[in-house]
């Protein structure tokens, strides 16, 4: 369909998790890999190039929010989401769907898409499939990913349903509309927390054509059985010589649970978010650094990660800045946090080539 070679270069005998090889216009990416959130064309708090050296060159940009602010057509103007960011890696843009459904009181769906209004200033919009694609075009994304309708946790199996069913009609919408063929398209299957309607989504994506496939509409606040249920009821169905990406998604234990069941890429604001507030990630679990035991801590944040915040302050230092309020602490607190997460990747791949995946998995899965 459009730019993007995948190939898997090892698998995990105890597991489903596999190590690969991405490649699309802007390099070519080791998975399984984690994707740094940069929804406004900027990962909050580090430039480009911080972004880089920490081992990424792949992030996610969204769709909903550079349509609003600055424009598509003022990106495309300026070269593009890569030369407007300067970002030389690759770019996966979201289509927009997630953000625009988690505001549900301001939005109105039809078969054509979904008018809202905006979170800025109030003004309406109609989104659809093919406005949703261009955008993401005008952008210049590497991936981009088809409009789909997500369905929050509590909605009927009815609803559900339908909304599954629309999503497959927008799905194949979406990749009639694209136009480049320099770049690639994933279809999202959805289906709620019903294994068969999971089943039924994804055949029907599958069905329609893509370069690659993601699971949507989970992280929304289910259980971790559940996600693993429908993840495993899904995954059968997807072609195994395309990339498997599950939006949205997690934890860095997450990560480890989810590889094992045969996904390949991730994405989630939870490193970054977590470090905007405080909290950060170590071998030894979240840390809060705003507790009082760590002002007078000389130690590193984790002693076994080898991050230039970690190779260089204190938990004391750290802390001192976030209770002052210092822009600094965040800063040094998301360089640790995806320095982590990347990290995380890289011990999941080790792991996959030395066959001990699955008991890694099952370890987080008794605890």
């Amino acid at each position: 369909m459009g730019f993007l070679e995948f190939t898997v270069e090892a698998e995990d005998p105890s597991s489903k998790g596999r190590v690969g090889k991405l490649k699309c216009a802007h390099g070519e990416i080791e998975t399984p890999v984690f994707m740094p959130v940069g929804t406004q064309g900027a990962v909050k708090t580090l430039d480009p190039d911080e972004v880089s050296a920490l081992g990424f060159n792949i992030v996610l940009a969204n769709t909903y929010h550079l349509y609003l602010r600055p424009g598509h057509e003022t990106v495309r103007s300026l070269g593009g989401l890569h030369g407007f960011m300067a970002w030389n890696g690759a770019l996966l843009t979201d289509s927009g769907g997630f953000q625009i459904f988690s505001m549900r009181d301001l939005v109105k769906i039809s078969e054509e898409g979904v008018r809202f209004s905006s979170h800025l200033d109030g003004s309406k919009h109609t989104l659809t499939p093919e406005l949703s694609v261009k955008i993401q075009e005008a952008l210049g994304a590497d991936i981009i990913m088809a409009f789909d309708e997500p369905v929050p946790p509590d909605c009927s199996d009815y609803y559900a349903r339908e909304a599954s069913e629309r999503s497959t009609r927008w799905n194949e919408r979406s990749r009639r509309a694209m136009t480049r063929s320099d770049r690639a398209m994933f279809g999202i299957t959805q289906g709620g927390f019903s294994p068969d309607l999971r089943r039924r989504s994804a055949g029907q994506v599958v069905d329609i054509g893509f370069d690659g496939y993601a699971i949507g509409g989970l992280s929304v606040g289910e259980s971790k059985e559940i996600m693993a249920e429908m993840i495993e009821a899904t995954e059968p169905v997807l072609p195994k010589d395309k990339p498997r990406y599950l939006m949205g998604v997690g934890t860095p234990d997450d990560l480890v649970r989810c590889v094992a069941r045969g996904v390949d890429m991730f994405d989630c604001v939870m490193p970054t978010r977590n470090a905007r507030n405080g909290y950060l990630f170590t071998s030894e679990g979240r840390v809060a650094i705003r507790n009082a035991k760590y002002a007078k801590d000389p130690g590193p944040i984790d002693p076994e990660c080898g991050c230039s915040t970690c190779s260089r302050f204190s938990r004391a230092y750290l802390r001192h800045l976030f209770m002052a309020g210092e822009i600094l602490a965040l800063r040094l607190n998301t360089i640790h946090n995806l320095s982590f997460y990347k990290h995380r990747m890289d011990q999941i791949r080790d792991a996959i080539r030395e066959g001990s995946l699955g008991e890694w998995a099952g370890r987080l899965e008794r605890e």
